[in-house]
């Protein structure tokens, strides 16, 4: 019995431990190459200090940004061309977006572009269309599939938008490409009138559901 009591305990101590690792506070950081290419932190897991939108629905959480869920929240500041990185948890089923060159208080999938956060894998999108899901910009462009991984796990993202190029790379893989300038014609055949916006801001698009964001960082290329 005594023999027991200690496996017991220490077994005890040990999920203790395992669950305050899991509370650490996330330190969000940049590379030494980033700084040095002159990318800044837009959130550093603390507070959202001049961040814009639903400020209440996306909350700081041991360093991490999490959608609880909110709206739509976007950065301090807007933005022309830039690099936008990040990284993404997902929970089973989450639906969320990356507005880019958006008009904030409006639909950023019609008036600037709205690049997919998508589970791919639940069964309830199943039957989107081509151009809904994860990485695609919405209505316009669909993203390759089979990059983005599971629920549960962290993704990282980088958005590279240049004059009319936008590209989308998925975990080092680009799943997006294309000169939106070039555009005659809309996959969902909608009006898209931002879609050729040249200024806007960059902002997370939340449709209900809980997910986490991290290492958020921007670099302006003008």
């Amino acid at each position: 019995m005594k023999h027991f009591l200690i496996a017991a305990c220490v077994a005890s101590l040990a999920l203790c431990g395992a669950a305050f690792a899991e509370e650490e506070f996330f330190k969000n950081t940049l590379t030494q190459e980033e700084i040095d290419d002159g990318f800044v932190l837009a959130f550093d897991g603390e507070k959202l200090e001049g961040w814009r939108g639903d400020t209440k629905g996306y909350v700081p959480e041991n360093g991490l940004l999490a959608c609880k869920p909110g709206g739509n929240v976007y950065l301090p500041k807007d933005y022309a061309n830039f690099i936008f990185r990040f990284e993404f948890k997902l929970t089973e089923g989450a639906n969320n977006g990356v507005g880019i060159r958006c008009e904030p208080g409006r639909d950023a999938a019609y008036y600037g572009m709205e690049i997919q956060i998508l589970d791919d894998y639940a069964d309830q999108y199943k039957n989107l269309r081509e151009y809904q899901y994860h990485g695609s910009i919405y209505g316009v462009i669909p993203a390759k599939r089979g990059v983005l991984k599971q629920p549960g796990e962290w993704n990282y993202e980088e958005i590279y938008a240049k004059d009319g190029l936008i590209r989308v790379t998925l975990n080092g893989e680009v799943i997006t490409e294309a000169n939106i300038w070039e555009v005659e014609k809309t996959m969902d055949g909608n009006n898209h009138p931002g879609l050729k916006n040249k200024t806007g801001a960059i902002g997370f698009l939340g449709h209900g559901d809980v997910l986490h964001f991290r290492n958020i960082r921007v670099k302006e290329l003008d």
